[in-house]
């Protein structure tokens, strides 16, 4: 073809696509913590309105921000109200924070929408919130499900010109049902399967401007109305994206995305897309210290304040406590700002003139943990009676359980230093003696025994001096100059200290003896093992002898120490086998020397599309290699479970991520759903697993990352991990349910004066359901979440331990749903109710 029918034929499709109206979504993203400069922005914005009318746009701003500019610019702020009232305006994202959602909990996810909607609405109350729509890719897959219960009719899964931390997976058309975890299906705009990643680019697609070979691709894969997008930074003081007037670029159109899906686009599909977690690439510096102290702060914050919220409501039934809503909804609020995402992908950022990003997160959920811990020790202090006497010769201890599963669990607790020169005896409720031991060899009076605590209740012991009944010891243990080996009623372990103290064998006695170890590769179970780039080569725990000492024994806990050292770097590690539980915590510290280099190499060009901070395979990880024939692995998001359907984790550039994320659990189970080792996390984080690579745990990484920070190592490395050897899948095992222990640990409280009962509140026992939360509102009604873990879709029963008046299910605005059926006898309600696997339910409770 010569140059002339060349020409031609681009002319005749540059002026197809002129001719053509084409859609752009413009708008701005960011808020009072990500960058809007109150002093100038919002007349900045009010102004661009009124000189362009053609001009529509979209507003990701953090809610809070309204607050400092109704008071800074409070012009502007009632000209922006009042333009907000029209169709050229649309809210997009109204979370407080506009965190990520795939690396916090599905609670923390709601609440995020609840507080950041009654900010907005406080602002501007005629705005309805219809779609979804974010500049960085903060999705998730249980998305649909949450949305529709706000209200939501339409998302989108575009992130076009900010995806430096990821983006969702290329699929699809013009639009697709976006189908969640529980099969809700929502109406979305997709990433289109022909919107490329940017060339020469490391944070856009392809649909950043509407240019001329994104246009022309979209047509070319049947699009009819294709639409672009960019939500500008609040920072940059730029109008219209493509241009205004008759100037706008290949014949665009502004449209709100509400305006689009309505009015412009085909508005209905029948694809059907069941979006998975893995659809979500995403990567942030997995391993460095800062981000691993952050997502260990907000996992404890996470557990603590919904405790806290569970306690309140056991001690409100119980004596009517009643904690400051005021005093929570502060707690909430500094958890919801350290999980924005700027927390998480600029850390080392300065947010303020004083602190970063990262000595900020730790102010925030520190207070978080001064609420929740108030509150939570308000409410169990509230259950202490008031008729003392001067001399007491018995003590009480209570436990909570904030689960809605029976539990029997070793619990230990401090007991007051009267109890030092005397035995004990401990009765349960019906005044049964219950074997017990107390250690008198350190500072504190600790008390151990197995306490049986009803669903979501307590149950009370009594203390009374007496000669104490020790349980048998169940624990036995060997040593020689090369191995060490411990037992209990569970489990053999055997360490190998001749290769730093990792495990050579760990029989499972209650899953058919099963020798978990894997003895014959080349990687050892509890391995560390990274790439020292400066010194050009892999280390490893192994290659140094470990020397294993005794922190603690007793007939229901013992702890084993071992130290060794990887590269001259001394490390020790934890390991705690209780009597009856299954898991086994593991408590690892790294005692760095100095700050040293670990992954694939020394990062020097971080807008490159090759990373060194991508493949974990280089970083510091601990190994699990176990015997289990062709394993596949399971893993938790918020929500959800995902069967993952990758070869391996394996990725280098930007351009290949895969979803290499653990929220709290991985499990790698045999593909006839044999036997299976279940990996938890105290900290959101990557792992690794592929062909040649057994699954690894990310540790540590340091060197340079994103923006050219040197992520460097500054302190010792602190994570606590636990394994759980089981049989059958992870619903089969209840997975889940066994990661709730270890987030929502039993509540115990001595005292000298407490009524000798135990009682159930909220019993979920055979469904399969967890307690997502449970709290008494200001109105005197009891709010419960309920969400379908591990249960089918079958019709469940749920018992309430309290005569109830009414049952309204609401959803997650408040607005009743429907009123429910209950069932009253003998001081108890009952409830039937069916929700898929994944589902949500929340509930209204009026008691009597």
């Amino acid at each position: 073809m010569n140059k002339y029918y060349i020409a031609l034929l681009a002319g005749l499709i540059s002026t197809s696509i002129y001719a053509q109206k084409n859609y752009f979504v413009d708008g701005f993203h960011g808020g009072i913590y990500g960058h809007y400069p109150v002093e100038w922005k919002t007349q900045f914005i009010v102004d661009q309105l009124s000189n362009h009318p053609e001009w529509k746009i979209c507003l990701e701003i953090e809610p809070e921000t309204w607050d400092t500019v109704m008071v800074q610019t409070p012009e502007a702020y009632r000209e922006l109200k009042k333009m907000s009232a029209s169709e050229r305006v649309e809210f997009t994202n109204p979370t407080y924070a506009q965190p990520y959602c795939y690396n916090i909990s599905g609670e923390s996810i709601i609440r995020q929408f609840q507080y950041g909607i009654k900010k907005i609405k406080t602002h501007f109350p005629e705005v309805e919130m219809v779609t979804y729509s974010v500049e960085e890719p903060c999705f998730t897959s249980c998305l649909p499900q949450i949305l529709k219960l706000f209200g939501f009719k339409y998302a989108v899964l575009k992130c076009p010109n900010t995806c430096w931390g990821g983006y969702t997976n290329a699929y699809g058309g013009e639009l697709v049902n976006w189908i969640g975890t529980d099969g809700t299906s929502i109406l979305t705009v997709p990433r289109y399967a022909c919107e490329a990643l940017e060339e020469n680019s490391t944070w856009q697609t392809t649909a950043w401007c509407n240019s001329e070979s994104y246009l022309q691709a979209s047509r070319n894969a049947g699009i009819q109305h294709p639409v672009g997008m960019c939500f500008q930074d609040a920072g940059w003081k730029n109008g219209p994206w493509l241009g205004s007037g008759t100037s706008i670029k290949n014949n665009s159109v502004y449209v709100t995305w509400k305006d689009y899906i309505e009015n412009k686009s085909i508005g209905r599909t029948n694809d059907n897309w069941h979006f998975t977690q893995e659809d979500m690439h995403v990567n942030l510096m997995w391993g460095s210290q800062v981000l691993q102290r952050i997502a260990q702060e907000v996992r404890t914050s996470e557990n603590k304040i919904v405790m806290a919220e569970k306690m309140s409501l056991i001690a409100y039934l119980e004596n009517g406590y009643r904690y400051s809503q005021k005093e929570l909804d502060n707690g909430w609020r500094t958890l919801m700002l350290a999980q924005h995402h700027d927390s998480w992908i600029v850390p080392c950022n300065k947010l303020n003139k004083e602190r970063t990003w990262a000595e900020e997160i730790t102010l925030w959920t520190n207070n978080t943990n001064r609420v929740a811990d108030k509150i939570a020790q308000e409410a169990i202090s509230s259950f202490e009676s008031q008729h003392k006497t001067e001399k007491q010769s018995t003590g009480y201890v209570r436990i909570c359980n904030t689960l809605g599963v029976l539990r029997k669990e070793v619990v230990h607790l401090n007991l007051p230093r009267e109890y030092a020169t005397s035995d004990i005896k401990l009765y349960d409720c019906q005044k049964r003696e219950v074997a017990c031991f107390v250690d008198k060899g350190g500072e504190n009076i600790s008390l151990f025994f197995e306490a049986e605590v009803p669903p979501f209740g307590y149950s009370t012991y009594r203390i009374q001096k007496g000669k104490t009944r020790n349980p048998k010891s169940i624990v036995s243990k060997s040593k020689t100059d090369k191995e060490y080996m411990i037992e209990n009623d569970l489990y053999k372990i055997v360490f190998d200290l001749s290769k730093g103290g990792t495990i050579k064998s760990l029989i499972a006695k209650k899953e058919g003896g099963k020798d978990f170890a894997h003895q014959k590769g080349a990687f050892a179970l509890g391995e560390l093992r990274g790439y020292f780039y400066e010194a050009g080569r892999f280390y490893s725990s192994i290659e140094n002898p470990a020397r294993v000492s005794e922190v603690e024994e007793n007939p229901f806990q013992t702890k084993v120490k071992i130290e060794g050292s990887i590269a001259s770097h001394p490390y020790t590690q934890v390991i705690t086998l209780v009597r009856g539980q299954k898991r086994i915590d593991f408590d690892l510290t790294v005692h760095w020397k100095n700050n040293v280099g670990i992954g694939e190499y020394k990062e020097t060009d971080w807008v490159s599309n090759r990373r060194a901070y991508c493949d974990d395979r280089f970083k510091l990880s601990v190994l699990f290699p176990v015997d289990l024939q062709n394993p596949r692995i399971y893993k938790d998001a918020p929500f959800d479970v995902c069967e993952s359907k990758l070869e391996d984790t394996f990725f280098n550039t930007w351009d290949h991520i895969k979803h290499n994320i653990i929220l709290h659990w991985v499990d790698l189970v045999e593909q006839d759903h044999g036997h299976a080792l279940t990996l938890l996390s105290d900290h959101t984080t990557s792992y690794s697993y592929g062909r040649g690579l057994p699954l690894g745990l990310t540790a540590q990484y340091s060197g340079g990352g994103l923006w050219g920070v040197d992520y460097k190592i500054t302190a010792p490395l602190r994570l606590k991990y636990a394994l759980i050897p089981h049989q059958g899948k992870w619903d089969e095992a209840a997975t889940a349910t066994y990661s709730n222990r270890w987030n929502e640990p039993l509540l115990c409280s001595y005292t000298t004066s407490m009524p000798l009962q135990k009682r159930s509140l909220i019993d979920l026992s055979t469904s399969g359901y967890q307690i997502s939360t449970a709290y008494a509102r200001e109105d005197g009604k009891i709010l419960i979440r309920l969400f379908n873990a591990e249960g089918d879709a079958s019709l469940q029963k749920i018992t309430f331990g309290m005569s109830l008046a009414s049952v309204e299910e609401v959803d997650l605005n408040g607005d009743i749903l429907t009123q429910r059926k209950i069932l009253k006898h003998s001081g108890k309600t009952e409830l039937e109710i069916a929700m898929p696997r994944f589902g949500i339910k929340t509930f209204l409770l009026k008691a009597i």
